[in-house]
């Protein structure tokens, strides 16, 4: 039996949320807004802590500066009972930090300072501990200076020879960073990008071409996030179908694709169908949204399951081909 669960590889970021933001006041004004929260979030971060609280037994890996945001984002990850023993203080830097400004919709324009994930390596050293674990995560792929690349190839080939099942999500802003992330995908068994990443990557519209672009590259499955039209599920041996989204009020975008793969993660260590596995992590997208900030609203893996019973909206999105 491995070690852990859930291993959580990347990026780690400080949020301070407020909303509903408005406007930027001119000058030196002053707006007046019901509520400011902290978040420990990131492609890394948001996902550990929502897999914790789902009762996986996680490890979280990545780095944080030498700052007081540094101090929070570690006692708030092991507050949830994650093993923080690899998590590493990079010197003259500032933890990765973002001011995430939410406006009344959900949506959430952010101010970020990259800081410690891009200072951060993986050592050789720590790879017994790291691989231990039944799924190994590896979250914001682009934003990792030191990681991207060929190191990262090399991480994950090692996680599949040692059998345990891989996930990635990215960050990407422009096809280029393509580079970053196709020595990843012969050793990727879930690809999990939004929609609007994945065709970023790919330079193709067409969601069905775009989860094949990634086949064709090695991935065994993509899981293509569609925000309110549901996600895209599309593996290797031909299956394939659209999840709808549930029917929820938005607060906070912010974190809804990390919780998204945590509920991957969860669904995969509990043995679920793949079908029942997408609902579960639609369902904690979902009620990730529901708070302000990064796993606001999920609890736990009971509530989370129960929350799956929840009745789901139209997609409006058209697949024919599904049916051909």
């Amino acid at each position: 039996m491995a070690r852990y669960d859930y291993t959580s590889i990347g990026f780690i970021t400080f949020d301070c949320l407020g909303r509903p933001v408005g406007e930027i006041p001119a000058g030196g004004g002053t707006a007046f807004i019901p509520q400011i929260d902290i978040a420990v979030s990131g492609a890394a971060g948001a996902a550990v802590v929502a897999a914790a609280k789902h009762g996986l037994k996680c490890l979280a890996v990545g780095g944080v500066g030498d700052d007081l945001m540094a101090d929070w984002v570690l006692n708030r990850m092991a507050q949830f009972g994650i093993d923080i023993s690899l998590m590493q203080r990079c010197a003259g830097v500032g933890t990765s930090t973002s001011i995430i400004l939410t406006r009344a919709d959900g949506s959430r324009p952010a101010l970020h300072m990259r800081g410690a994930t891009g200072a951060f390596a993986v050592s050789d050293d720590s790879l017994d501990q790291m691989l231990d674990a039944t799924v190994v995560h590896l979250g914001g792929v682009g934003l990792m200076d030191r990681m991207d690349g060929e190191p990262s190839a090399r991480l994950f080939a090692e996680a599949k020879r040692r059998g345990a099942l891989t996930t990635v999500d990215v960050f990407a802003a422009a096809e280029k960073d393509l580079a970053n992330v196709v020595g990843l995908l012969p050793y990727t068994d879930y690809f999990l990008p939004s929609i609007e990443e994945a065709r970023v990557l790919s330079g193709l519209e067409d969601i069905e071409d775009v989860a094949r672009f990634f086949l064709d590259r090695g991935v065994t499955c993509c899981i293509l996030t569609l925000g309110e039209n549901g996600a895209y599920y599309r593996h290797a041996n031909g299956d394939r179908f659209l999840m709808p989204a549930f029917d929820i009020q938005m607060v906070c975008s912010c974190g809804c694709g990390d919780a998204f793969n945590a509920g991957i993660a969860t669904g995969l260590v509990h043995g679920m169908d793949p079908e029942t596995m997408v609902r579960f992590a639609q369902a904690t997208s979902a009620l990730n949204a529901t708070g302000l900030g990064s796993q606001a609203g999920v609890r736990s893996f009971e509530h989370t399951q129960a929350f799956t019973a929840t009745p789901t909206r139209r997609s409006a999105v058209s697949l024919p081909r599904l049916v051909a």
